[in-house]
């Protein structure tokens, strides 16, 4: 797999009938290892290890029903009073992030109602900050630390 923008982390990863599996902490299984799951995984580990966000607040590929059409979230997370607060959307690291990958995130968010949207393909990260108010996005340099 290859390097990533992001802090290296110590994955449990095994091989079985000649594919890679890496174990999630939050789903506490192992899964296939693609390169949009390596994206998701070290970005997990981002958010745990570096910006100290409860594994409890972390959900991994989270349904939700946009258009009657079933969707999944890569990453969400949730505030104390269990309102979604963030939305990652992870990408393969070969994969540009353009805009039809913002406009997935927004379509998400109009019936998630999230605080942040982070876009990342592992190479690069964009953080938005939501202005309810004024009804924007507001790009910032990093996620703020959990509080």
């Amino acid at each position: 797999m290859v390097n990533l923008n992001l802090p290296a982390c110590d994955f449990k990863i095994k091989n079985r009938e000649n594919k890679l599996y890496i174990f999630d902490i939050i789903r506490k299984i192992y899964v296939v290892l693609t390169p949009e799951e390596w994206v998701r995984q070290h970005f997990v580990h981002y958010l745990i290890d570096h910006k100290k966000y409860p594994k409890s607040i972390i959900a991994i590929e989270k349904q939700l029903r946009y258009n009657n059409l079933a969707k999944r979230t890569d990453i969400l997370i949730f505030d104390k009073a269990g309102r979604t607060d963030i939305i990652v959307e992870c990408k393969s690291p070969s994969v540009k992030i353009t805009q039809d990958v913002f406009d997935q995130i927004a379509r998400y968010n109009l019936k998630l109602d999230a605080n942040f949207l982070i876009v990342t393909n592992g190479l690069k990260h964009y953080y938005c900050k939501l202005d309810h108010q004024n009804k924007r996005y507001l790009f910032i340099d990093e996620i703020p630390q959990y509080s």
